[in-house]
């Protein structure tokens, strides 16, 4: 709806500041020419709305100017609610931030939507860590935090996971990430990704940092993400599956099931599924028991042979 396009520019205008056409439309997701419409008709509306022409030219609210109205519906109202994760917000130290937040949105909210966003976060829960994942320990969560908002260098003891183990770094901490309740620190010069539980030292320097013009956090995780996922699985096995089995595959051995799994005449399928290394598959299939029959690489065969040659020896003498 219109009403609530022009609500957005004038919102988007008080909490950043100037922006250009394009940048609203692009935030918009319309047009530059419905952009300078929707200028036209807040002039139209005495809204003290300015544009300047040029390169760092963009649409500006006048100094002081601020609406009070935001215009929440009952779905936004809600979701503000659900996005309050109290166990990552009290890790970073704002567990009573966040409940104080809360209680005064709360209190602004009219009594018809705060009704609906109490509901909504007396019914809804999230908890994103596994069932078998034990919570990390991060005494130095809060303070690199600190030095993410203040753009301060870190000195950090890091234990990694190869040779040699424990190094010293310099660290310019660009942003903070939370993947399946674990917290991970993006920093400079690089940028790379550390694991915040696997600092066992931190230094907070009295030196300011400058990040990159040109980083985006979301950016960077998305491609952080696909290239992990590209890396962790360097081979393939080929199989043969007993009815059933297919339910205990997850993942991409579960996706590669779909895709490549063909039906054999004693009700078995076989499939080429990708494997991260011979290690790792050699373990995972004997989790399998005796629903899988890997016919390759001759290596990992060889491998499950021995082993199962040794279990068996093993439980006959017993």
């Amino acid at each position: 709806m219109k009403s609530s396009r022009l609500l957005s520019v004038l919102l988007l205008l008080q909490t950043r500041g100037r922006m250009t056409a394009a940048q609203l439309a692009q935030e918009l997701e319309v047009s530059v020419r419905t952009v300078y419409r929707d200028v036209d008709a807040l002039h139209a509306a005495g809204v003290p709305l300015y544009g300047d022409a040029g390169h760092s030219g963009g649409y500006q609210l006048l100094a002081g100017y601020r609406t009070r109205l935001t215009g929440l519906s009952a779905g936004e109202a809600e979701a503000l609610f659900l996005s309050g994760i109290p166990g990552p917000a009290a890790e970073l130290g704002l567990g009573s931030a966040l409940a104080n937040a809360q209680l005064k949105l709360r209190a602004a909210l009219p009594p018809e939507l705060r009704a609906q966003a109490e509901r909504m976060q007396s019914r809804f829960h999230l908890d994103a860590p596994g069932w078998y994942a034990e919570d990390d320990d991060v005494p130095h969560l809060p303070q690199v935090a600190d030095a993410v908002w203040h753009s301060r260098v870190l000195d950090v003891r890091y234990r990694r996971w190869k040779a040699p183990t424990d190094v010293d770094r310099r660290l310019e901490p660009y942003g903070l990430v939370l993947k399946a309740g674990r917290w991970y620190l993006v920093a400079g010069p690089g940028p790379y990704t550390y694991r915040v539980d696997q600092i066992l030292e931190l230094t907070v320097l009295d030196e300011e940092f400058r990040p990159p013009e040109d980083f985006d956090l979301v950016g960077y995780w998305q491609r952080y993400q696909a290239d992990f996922h590209a890396r962790l699985h360097q081979g393939e096995a080929l199989v043969r599956l007993a009815p059933g089995a297919a339910s205990r595959l997850t993942g991409a051995a579960a996706r590669a099931l779909a895709a490549t799994g063909t039906p054999e005449p004693d009700g078995w399928t076989r499939a080429t599924l990708p494997i991260e290394s011979l290690d790792h598959a050699h373990g995972a299939f004997l989790a399998l028991g005796t629903d899988v029959e890997v016919l390759g690489p001759p290596e990992l065969r060889s491998r499950l042979a021995e082993t199962s040659r040794t279990l068996a020896d093993r439980y006959a003498s017993a």
